[in-house]
């Protein structure tokens, strides 16, 4: 799990797919990448030392990570 306070930006696959400095940022950042998705990947998830390529979509992680950091205020 990836702490919400970590996370810089949280992307789609379909951006990601038609940025060209998107993809030139992936490729010199390929040993930062880490693939979770076990076929294609819906969203990217870009954090201060890794990429996370996620099988979860951009909506759906976004909705998650304002419920987590709600929670990790209260801690």
């Amino acid at each position: 799990m990836v702490r919400t306070d970590d996370i810089i930006a949280i992307i789609d696959r379909d951006t990601v797919q038609f940025s060209e400095e998107l993809q030139l940022f992936l490729k010199n950042k390929d040993n930062h990448l880490c693939n979770l998705a076990k076929g294609s990947y819906k969203s990217l998830v870009i954090t201060k030392d890794q990429l996370y390529l996620s099988p979860l979509a951009s909506s759906t992680l976004k909705k998650r990570s304002k419920k987590y950091s709600n929670y990790e205020n209260l801690l």
